[in-house]
């Protein structure tokens, strides 16, 4: 009981550090793109199709006799399509080179385009981020896969149907599948950002965090009728079809997006909080160790810090912190599977 009262204290101290500091935390602006220094270099670029001595390929202008073309109007259709084309290459190449200048004048760095100064590793943009992405993926599909053999190969099946006992089974399926589609948009938007992967990054991220809430309401509240799952559900996923369409089709607000998902991440938090403390579940001490590792995690998209020699930030970060506490999340999500089964079958005795 003290290891529970002790785990639901701790939740909500972080859950009102979060809080607060979401309240008090000012959005940052993109001061590096605003830079008059940061500009001109850029408008140099689009001009002369050069920089300095860096020439990019297929950015230079032309000198047989079109020569009054922009750089983008020469540019390669297969070069526009990967979206890695010349405008981004300038951006970069001024951004690292005004980076260098503040770094002599002992300044710290500063976002460009709502983005910190990362240093490429040949298509990878954000390559830490990217590869961490990469590696929670595996971390999900890995977790996903040993929870479908236990239910289904080690647990007993329903005689007549061969269903498993274990009521939660179709909605943690979905979690697994919407958990790997977020990681893989993730690594997908840290290798390359343009348009659509930062819409289709967006959205499977705030679609996992709006089903992760209608999962835990109806895991917490033990909700096994199907009527009554629909009602709890609609409203929900009426919100949730809502708010993606508008990032999608209307404006990519980051802060209403980030409003949204803080709401919701949190709801879940002291959710699972309150049912840890209420019940006598045997992985109790596995879903605290989660709920307060995600918490304190979460503090990192708002407390951010510059990346350190230009590859790891605060985000970098928190993608490795979810690699261990994925492990021990559907390691709680199986015993979960197991202690539902044993209680039911053993009734059925």
């Amino acid at each position: 009981m003290e290891g529970r009262c002790y785990c639901f204290r701790i939740i909500w101290l972080v859950v009102i550090i979060i809080g607060m500091g979401f309240m008090f935390a000012l959005v940052e602006a993109s001061d590096g793109d605003a830079d008059p220094m940061y500009r001109t270099c850029v408008e140099e670029c689009e001009k002369t199709g050069t920089l300095g001595d860096i020439s990019i390929p297929n950015c230079g202008t032309s000198t047989d006799g079109i020569s009054n073309l922009s750089w983008y109007m020469q540019e390669p259709l297969y070069i526009s399509w990967k979206e890695w084309n010349c405008r981004s290459d300038f951006r970069y190449y001024c951004m690292i080179r005004r980076e260098q200048e503040l770094r002599k004048l002992g300044l710290r760095p500063v976002k460009y385009h709502g983005k910190w100064p990362f240093i490429r590793i040949s298509a990878f943009q954000e390559p830490v981020s990217a590869a961490l992405s990469a590696m929670n993926l595996f971390v999900q599909f890995n977790g996903w896969l040993t929870f479908f053999f236990l239910l289904y190969y080690k647990l007993p099946l329903r005689p007549q149907t061969s269903r498993t006992y274990y009521e939660y089974t179709g909605l943690w399926h979905i979690y697994g599948f919407l958990s790997m589609n977020a990681w893989f948009w993730s690594a997908i938007f840290h290798s390359r950002d343009f348009e659509l992967s930062e819409k289709l990054h967006c959205s499977s991220t705030v679609a996992l965090i709006g089903y992760s809430l209608i999962l835990t309401i109806l895991r917490t509240f033990s909700v096994k009728n199907g009527a009554s799952r629909v009602m709890v559900s609609a409203p929900l996923l009426a919100f949730l079809t809502t708010h993606i369409l508008y990032l999608n089709f209307c404006e990519l607000d980051y802060g209403l997006n980030m409003k949204v998902s803080v709401a919701m991440g949190v709801a879940q938090i002291l959710l699972w909080g309150a049912w840890a403390f209420v019940t006598h579940h045997p992985s109790s001490f596995k879903l605290c160790t989660v709920l307060i590792g995600g918490s304190l995690g979460m503090l990192l998209d708002y407390y951010d810090f510059p990346p350190y020699k230009g590859y790891f930030d605060a985000h970098a970060l928190w993608h490795a912190i979810t690699i261990p506490l994925t492990f021990l999340w559907w390691s709680f999500i199986k015993d979960d599977a197991e202690f539902r089964t044993t209680t039911i079958t053993k009734k059925m005795m």
